[in-house]
């Protein structure tokens, strides 16, 4: 076999070596591009809500930033959510509304940005702060160093989970769930320390310092809230754009008073051009919106995905440029012409039918 691929090569002039080496090349960049933009993206945590939830990839993650003059409380999400879930009766199958282990039909979740003070015996701090409600730690299963995260229903709104810089600076450990904080002088106890992303994107996109997460009544009741400024929610979507557009007709806010996203389309190729033709100008806000830090690095990877797209087709249209070079040059410099092939053609049909005939002669025979 290697002798047959020897002699193939020494076949080929330089120009033909040269022109073969571009092309596999660029299909091996290709290939290289592909698959370390896609292990990038499939690790965003906060992405990938509706994958988590919905093995199955029949669910929409969506997420909603509102602008800073826009009021939106419990209230609003609340009525939201009876009537997602009206809608999502209506259209559903039973058979697709069936909850099996006591699953729910849809999750979401709603933060606040803002900033606090926190005391312990050892230690005193004021962070930034995220205030959540709902199941906002299904959306954003930041990686635990100990204990574990508080849900933003629970009865009692006395949960907070730490990074490790603010852990140290109140008692010098990680290991301190269950221990007790003070917020404007009420206890609360931690759920639970977490390990904030790293990287040049995190740390551009605000986890650059100490950030503390307690429920949306805490920030509000004890610390500076900025107001709800972000919704998301993951339900089924049985038709493309279902659950975007139920958020933007029924969630009572104003089309050009938020932004809204569907995470689990963000990087498909179809909406990655809109990225690139509004590429430079995407970064420009005439609208007041404060993305938390999570989007801001899905957005960073958005441009890097979109950057990923152009060379992706740049490599793919080189070897197709070289293979459509080397047909046009075969056909150029062919000996046979459309007669030929029509002889061809008639030969091969006067052959197949002596076959037939010739074994339709032979099973008479017997």
């Amino acid at each position: 076999m290697f002798v047959k691929i020897k002699e193939f090569f020494q076949t080929l002039t330089p120009k033909q070596i040269v022109f073969s080496l571009i092309t596999i090349l660029s299909f091996v960049l290709f290939l290289i591009l592909t698959i370390w933009s896609n292990y990038k993206v499939n690790h965003l945590i906060d992405q990938q809500a509706a994958a988590r939830w919905d093995e199955e990839g029949g669910s929409a993650q969506v997420s909603c930033f509102f602008v800073e003059n826009v009021e939106v409380d419990e209230y609003m999400i609340m009525n939201f959510e009876k009537q997602l879930e009206q809608s999502l009766n209506e259209v559903l199958s039973a058979e697709d509304k069936e909850i099996e282990n006591g699953k729910r039909l849809f999750i979401d979740a709603y933060s606040s940005m803002g900033t606090i003070e926190i005391a312990s015996e050892k230690g005193h701090l004021k962070a930034a702060a995220i205030g959540v409600g709902g199941d906002f730690f299904l959306f954003h299963p930041i990686q635990l160093v100990s204990g574990g995260y508080f849900s933003g229903d629970d009865l009692m709104k006395d949960g907070v989970v730490l990074d490790e810089d603010a852990a140290w600076q109140l008692f010098g450990s990680n290991d301190i769930a269950g221990m007790t904080v003070w917020i404007g002088d009420v206890p609360h106890h931690v759920t639970g320390v977490i390990k904030r992303q790293e990287g040049r994107f995190a740390e551009s996109a605000g986890l650059d310092k100490t950030i503390v997460y307690v429920s949306n009544e805490t920030l509000v009741n004890y610390g500076v809230s900025e107001g709800i400024s972000v919704y998301e929610v993951t339900a089924p979507n049985p038709v493309k754009g279902f659950v975007y557009n139920c958020i933007k007709e029924k969630f009572g806010v104003e089309e050009d008073a938020m932004i809204m996203v569907e995470n689990s389309s963000r990087y498909l190729k179809e909406a990655l051009i809109p990225v690139i033709l509004d590429y430079g100008t995407r970064s420009m806000q005439i609208s007041a919106v404060r993305f938390p830090y999570w989007e801001n690095i899905a957005r960073g990877w958005e441009d890097v995905k979109a950057l990923v797209l152009l060379f992706q087709f740049f490599f793919l249209l080189i070897p197709t440029v070289i293979i459509f070079a080397f047909l046009l040059k075969k056909w150029r410099n062919r000996k046979w012409g459309i007669k030929d092939v029509g002889n061809f053609l008639m030969e091969a049909k006067e052959g197949l039918r002596a076959k037939v005939k010739g074994e339709k002669d032979r099973w008479q025979d017997f």
